[in-house]
């Protein structure tokens, strides 16, 4: 399964486009990841902790995306957006769009 952000495959046509397809992870924030991030803020830095929960939460949104795309029988999914959000602090979004194409042999 080819995922890209642009809108084509190097080298392959596009012979059906089978319908946009998403995935989703929504993360839980653990007080004591927050208290550390906090105190990484306030001296400088980064914050390891948040800066892995993004990553994991990235990779769990572009599995679901990618089993979604298989069961419409896709061989790539084009143009995916990646969209982040922080919700009242405690739970950290991730939401995966794109295209799921069936490309010509």
């Amino acid at each position: 399964m080819i995922i890209t952000t642009t809108h084509y495959v190097q080298g392959k046509e596009i012979e059906d486009y089978l319908g946009i397809v998403s995935g989703e992870a929504i993360m839980g924030a653990n007080i004591f990841r927050d208290i550390l991030a906090t105190i990484t803020d306030v001296i400088g830095g980064r914050s390891g902790q948040f800066e892995g929960k993004f990553a994991e939460a990235k990779d769990v949104a572009i599995q679901v995306l990618t089993e979604r795309a298989q069961k419409l029988g896709a061989d790539a999914v084009i143009g995916v957006s990646l969209d982040f959000e922080a919700v009242r602090g405690e739970m950290l979004t991730c939401i995966a769009t794109g295209t799921a194409v069936k490309l010509k042999s």
